[in-house]
């Protein structure tokens, strides 16, 4: 069913009801007077008011919009208004007193005098009904308005997201670039020609996962370490037998559902603050475990780590600051970011959210 006939049923839907109201009232107003009235004499006259409302609904929707209240500072919308809510209440009862006679077989002779006599305040709640369906043009008008304005917020935010992720791959790209390239021409110097061309494949995955996921918000933990794979090898080769790599994932946490290059930098900053600054080997591990209906994420190194004062939060790098910023912006309070660092001991990154699949 078209969105154009929903709204015509669900408009015959509430006059119906308004009907079925109006008939109650005065079905036990007129039984105190005539106790032997029926339902339906009562309910008759009542449903036609409400079907004459039905009808006149679109047209006054329509005259709100040609003449808001506000036309003339206020005073010739209020003004036109409120002669045309009198206009449509004096046509309905004219209308229907000519209706009354008629079929109760009598002239029309003294109609005016007739309507004179017959009018009584309870006709005026048509004039009430006017203004009930202006105010229910205003109050949709003011839903659509608060509807656009979160549409527009959430298309903004969307935007910032993307803006945000593409700030990441593009601070993932050149210095990063940079040493890969510098390391496939020493393998080539070297004569080291399989592990040169080995490298360059590595890095065309890389790449091109990177592209194909340009506009892509959410991946899940499966497709993260998908990415981080082949950035991982490239890394290894650079390090030599300096870098070594851990992964304790469950099943199930490879399934849920992560922001896009969360790991990446986490990973990063390990590797070159961490396995970079040690004169020896070093090793980066890499966990996810499913709890409690939340997803723990955990990125740990042993390298020469920092002293933390007390609780105070350190000093934190671009990266994971942005990381930080982002979790905020599509969790809120829902997920933690702890960073955990001894000197000599290594340094320790935990991330705790929402699990989803």
């Amino acid at each position: 069913m078209t969105p154009r006939y929903t709204r015509w049923l669900v408009l015959l839907g509430l006059w119906s009801l308004i009907g079925w109201v109006l008939s109650v009232e005065v079905y036990f107003n007129v039984r105190v007077r005539e106790p032997e009235v029926s339902f339906s004499m009562v309910a008759f006259p009542q449903y036609v008011r409400a079907f004459y409302w039905a009808l006149l609904t679109p047209l006054v929707l329509s005259l709100r919009v040609s003449v808001p209240l506000s036309r003339g500072r206020w005073l010739g919308g209020i003004g036109f208004h409120l002669a045309t809510s009198f206009l449509v209440m004096a046509v309905f009862f004219l209308v229907r007193m000519v209706f009354i006679l008629v079929s109760e077989g009598e002239t029309l002779a003294g109609f005016w005098d007739t309507a004179h006599r017959s009018f009584f305040g309870r006709n005026l709640i048509d004039m009430a009904f006017y203004w009930a369906v202006l105010a229910f043009g205003y109050v949709q008008q003011l839903h659509q308005r608060v509807k656009n304005e979160e549409l527009k917020a959430a298309q903004l935010e969307s935007k910032l997201m993307e803006t945000e992720l593409k700030s990441l791959k593009q601070q993932l790209h050149p210095h990063f670039l940079f040493n890969t390239l510098n390391t496939i021409s020493v393998l080539v110097r070297e004569k080291r020609n399989d592990e040169a061309v080995h490298l360059l494949a590595r890095l065309s995955v890389l790449l091109r996962m990177s592209l194909d996921s340009t506009r892509v918000h959410e991946v899940t933990l499966r497709q993260e370490m998908e990415f981080l794979e082949p950035y991982l090898e490239i890394q290894q080769v650079r390090f030599l037998d300096r870098l070594s790599v851990k992964t304790e994932i469950s099943p199930e946490a490879l399934e849920a559902r992560i922001p896009n290059l969360l790991l990446q930098p986490i990973v990063e900053n390990a590797i070159v603050h961490g396995i970079a600054g040690k004169s020896g080997p070093g090793k980066v591990q890499i966990a996810g475990t499913v709890r409690d209906g939340n997803l723990f994420l955990e990125v740990r190194d042993d390298g020469p780590g920092f002293k933390t004062l007390g609780h105070r939060r350190v000093k934190e790098g671009i990266g994971l600051s942005n990381t930080r910023e982002r979790l905020a912006k599509i969790y809120g309070s829902r997920c933690q970011l702890l960073l955990r660092s001894e000197l000599g001991l290594g340094t320790c990154v935990q991330i705790v959210l929402p699990f989803r699949t």
